[in-house]
């Protein structure tokens, strides 16, 4: 999949995980592989993204590939912000597989209401 990916995913600041509708790890962005660099980094490209979760995780990760509903919260790690964005992707309309954004925000941003 590396050779399928924009270059922009490549040196993106913000961690993309993308894994197959079978559940395999199909990339990780420069980001991604040292967010996980203690569980493998780059070596869990093709490993089962499953095997890399707690119960709550998984389900949470049926339940996206079942609803194909995206799954968004914020965490707090070692007091870095991240908002966490989990969606479907799809392949010519089909459901394809599943794409993680991890992204690092300030503990306080501002809000923006358009209309």
């Amino acid at each position: 999949m590396d050779d399928n990916m924009p270059a922009w995913a490549t040196e993106f600041p913000g961690a993309v995980t993308v894994s197959g509708k079978d559940g395999s790890i199909l990339y990780l962005n420069d980001k991604a592989a040292r967010t996980f660099e203690a569980q493998g980094g780059r070596e869990l490209v093709g490993k089962d993204l499953m095997s890399c979760h707690n119960e709550k995780s998984k389900t949470a990760i049926r339940r996206i590939m079942e609803t194909e509903e995206p799954n968004v919260y914020t965490i707090e790690k070692k007091g870095v912000r991240k908002l966490i964005y989990q969606a479907p992707w799809y392949e010519s309309g089909e459901l394809a597989g599943l794409v993680e954004l991890s992204l690092e925000i300030p503990a306080e941003m501002p809000h923006f209401k358009r209309d």
